[in-house]
């Protein structure tokens, strides 16, 4: 066998085989973590005063929104902290009105755009509880989500850093939008369930994670030179040893975008923060304490090898076996198919264990094509951004914020 046979190998086995991993690793975590569990509030916490962090760039029509909703929220004990960093609309004036109005809401504006990851500390320092809540200016919470990430910190013991939530989709009635619901059902939330069950969640979500503030403290908070700040410190965590979890109960409700621009630009940038991570802590492959970061620290390597594969093969037999190209476009129509197989049955599986959170049954027409869909996509956004995160490590300076496509805001059901 010619090595470019092995290399279309690759290109066909790697998505089928990681489809595979996270399929079972879903069912694995369900059974071990999911099925026994309760929505009930624990009963037994004294719950602790939580500082809910609220960082604001360009947000004047959604923070109004996310704010009502927190303050509405009948955890006891809590403060609202809204950090504007530079916006260049009506955002400063809207937050220092709220802070005005409200008792519990304080209002911090940074008069420069230094980034997320800039804006945060200033929170922090702020703050007066040992946990943090820290909500995108466009979220809506479940009422119930502080307490379930709260109980971690109680229930899990002193290690655990941070616990991620559960994003949903709030505009969902476009067919980019539908598409989206469909992958964080059944790609992101599968994901998720499978580095629980190994052991290391490569990042938290940034829209909804609450965090000890002692950790943040530990790792030297959030990194203001890197683009997506999430992972960055989900990775500072992991190399400090502390843990972090998963709580699917803790609901959290998103706009994404809607136009095809605004969704690529957000994907490449996501895309570009993950290797920018990646390239930063190779040092966890030269140390045996770390072995349990090798397979997802090896994986993020692997999908950004199949996505420059998977690219240079196909201008490969353009250029130079034309008359092979047939045997590439056969192989990647088998490769869809066998896809497509096997994310059918994924989404079934997902929609068992989503049904308890989130109605995504009427999407079920959307996932049979999407996944091979979304392998292509994400392989020219990993080739994208790979160029770009290089630039970025050799640039530095401060990661700042740009303004997302939030689509149309729609009441959940």
């Amino acid at each position: 066998m010619h090595m470019i046979d092995y290399w279309s190998n690759f290109v066909f086995l790697y998505p089928l085989l990681m489809a595979i991993v996270w399929l079972a690793g879903s069912i694995l975590y369900y059974f071990r973590r999911e099925r026994a569990g309760s929505n009930d509030i624990p009963t037994d916490i004294d719950w602790p005063l939580i500082s809910i962090l609220v960082p604001c760039y360009n947000e004047q029509d959604t923070v109004e929104e996310t704010v009502d909703n927190l303050i509405k929220l009948d955890y006891p004990h809590k403060e609202i902290i809204l950090i504007n960093d530079g916006s260049k609309d009506h955002t400063a004036d809207i937050i220092m009105k709220l802070a005005g109005q409200h008792d519990i809401v304080r209002a911090i504006n940074n008069q420069e755009n230094k980034g997320k990851a800039n804006a945060l500390p200033l929170g922090l320092f702020a703050s007066h509880g040992e946990y943090l809540l820290c909500v995108d200016s466009d979220a809506i919470i479940d009422n119930d989500a502080p307490y379930h990430l709260i109980k971690h910190f109680f229930h899990k013991g002193e290690r655990v850093a941070a616990v991620t939530g559960n994003p949903r989709i709030r505009n969902r009635d476009t067919l980019l939008g539908k598409l989206q619901v469909v992958e964080y059902a059944s790609i992101i939330g599968s994901i998720k369930r499978t580095q629980r069950i190994i052991g290391k969640i490569m990042t938290v979500s940034g829209v909804i994670v609450a965090f000890r503030k002692k950790a943040l403290v530990d790792v030297g908070l959030w990194d203001v030179d890197m683009i997506t700040e999430d992972i960055s410190v989900s990775w500072k965590f992991h190399e400090r040893f502390w843990d972090i979890r998963y709580e699917p109960q803790a609901l959290c409700w998103m706009l994404v975008p809607e136009k095809l621009g605004g969704y690529w630009k957000q994907r490449v940038r996501w895309a570009q923060g993950g290797q920018e991570v990646i390239m930063r802590h190779w040092g966890v492959l030269k140390s045996w304490k770390y072995r349990r970061l090798w397979p997802i620290y090896i994986e993020q390597w692997l999908s950004i090898f199949w996505s420059y594969s998977l690219f240079l093969l196909t201008i490969y037999y353009l250029l130079f076996q034309v008359n092979s190209f047939q045997d590439l476009m056969l192989l990647l129509t088998f490769s869809a198919f066998t896809l497509t197989i096997v994310a059918v049955i994924q989404l079934t599986v997902s929609l068992l264990i989503d049904a308890r959170y989130d109605n995504v049954s009427k999407m079920y027409f959307w996932i049979a094509w999407y996944p091979f869909v979304y392998w292509i996509i994400n392989a020219a956004i990993a080739v994208v951004a790979f160029p770009k995160a290089i630039k970025s490590r050799i640039k530095g300076g401060y990661a700042v914020w740009s303004s997302p496509d939030r689509g149309n805001r729609e009441e959940t059901t």
